[in-house]
């Protein structure tokens, strides 16, 4: 994944405050639930010296989606009497945690939007489409369009006559123009989230022939056909259950794709495991992807230089302002050097690496 998305988290001057909460809606206590377990956090904050404005501000902001029924959490970041990001999660928090600290603690929020991916979702039918596109993680589009075409000849003659013939080519010119509408807004609603896929769900022949329009285009996101479609309640939940199945099996190829791509290069002399390894890889702007295990109950205490994140060390005498350097868990502190440099992220298998921590180069050490 992309940890561009995460610099916001790294701007404040003071301590941050990190909350991970379960906002799940399953049942008609769940604003109740919401509520009790954010007051819980905010007591625990406030012994931890979290500053009023701050609270205040997320105050406002805990809730999730109310209005999406079932899983999901949330991970709020804020400092300074400000918000800092604020991000939807998938599946909720293992626990509900919050911390005040020198940097930021998004480790679940990782590895819960690293199981996402953006993805544009098109209920199809013959006179147009509803495309959605969503951003990795979102549980609502970030843009809707709706396309509808012209519905003249849009059902062909089944018998008969001299002109059925012409009837027919004017039907599937009709059905062609539709598409070339859709297959316009799909690209738009791709370039707008950086879609990775894009399921179809709808009408057979229109489908064929928005395939033929999707040809030409040079976008990067696979065309995935799937049940559902336009047509009423039913066929969009048809739709959205099979698009939910989809991307999870989208996300196991990206990650089996993740760790081959570390043990090819791992071969090649182009990776490196162990945090003291990955921490001076970091330090030398030489990470391309970071990758960590998702137990991190073993974690140390680290130091990281203020000045400059991308050093992470065991002591604080060996950054450039021991004066200046800050404690904390060390993968929060990887996420943040990886995030300063550049770098991508990944979630790899327990036992893969010391430490449950590698990282593919983007060039070898001199």
């Amino acid at each position: 994944m992309d940890l561009d998305l995460f610099r916001p988290l790294y701007t404040a001057s003071d301590l941050v405050v990190s909350v991970h909460l379960d906002t799940s809606r399953e049942d008609q206590d769940a604003d109740h639930r919401v509520a009790t377990g954010w007051r819980a956090l905010r007591r625990d904050l406030e012994q931890q010296g979290a500053d009023e404005p701050t609270l205040l501000v997320l105050d406002g902001a805990v809730g999730g989606s109310p209005h999406l029924v079932g899983p999901q959490g949330e991970s709020l970041f804020a400092a300074d009497g400000r918000m800092l990001g604020a991000f939807t999660l998938a599946r909720p928090p293992a626990r509900d945690r919050a911390v005040v600290g020198p940097v930021a603690d998004p480790l679940e929020t990782a590895f819960d939007l690293d199981h996402q991916l953006p993805y544009v979702m098109v209920a199809l039918d013959r006179e147009g489409a509803d495309v959605d596109a969503f951003p990795a993680g979102a549980l609502d589009p970030a843009t809707s369009r709706t396309f509808s075409g012209s519905t003249l000849h849009i059902t062909r003659v089944r018998a008969g006559g001299a002109n059925m013939a012409s009837y027919h080519r004017r039907t599937v010119n009709v059905w062609t123009r539709n598409a070339a509408g859709v297959a316009t807004e799909i690209a738009e609603a791709c370039e707008a989230v950086g879609a990775a896929l894009v399921f179809v769900g709808g009408d057979p022949k229109a489908t064929a022939i928005l395939r033929e329009e999707l040809a030409g285009w040079r976008g990067h996101a696979e065309v995935v056909e799937v049940p559902g479609g336009r047509g009423g309640e039913d066929a969009l939940a048809v739709l959205r259950e099979a698009v939910d199945k989809a991307l999870r099996a989208a996300s196991e190829r990206s990650h089996a794709a993740a760790a081959a791509e570390f043990e090819s290069a791992r071969a090649q002399g182009m990776a490196v495991h162990g945090m003291p390894a990955v921490s001076t890889a970091l330090a030398e702007g030489r990470v391309a992807t970071l990758l960590l295990s998702e137990d991190r109950t073993a974690d140390p205490l680290k130091w990281s230089a203020g000045a400059n994140p991308l050093l992470v060390d065991s002591a604080p005498e060996a950054l450039d302002n021991a004066a200046a350097a800050v404690q904390a868990l060390a993968a929060p502190l990887l996420l943040r050097a990886a995030t300063m440099g550049g770098a991508s992220f990944s979630e790899i298998p327990e036992g893969m690496a010391d430490d449950g921590c590698a990282a593919v180069l983007r060039f070898a050490p001199a």
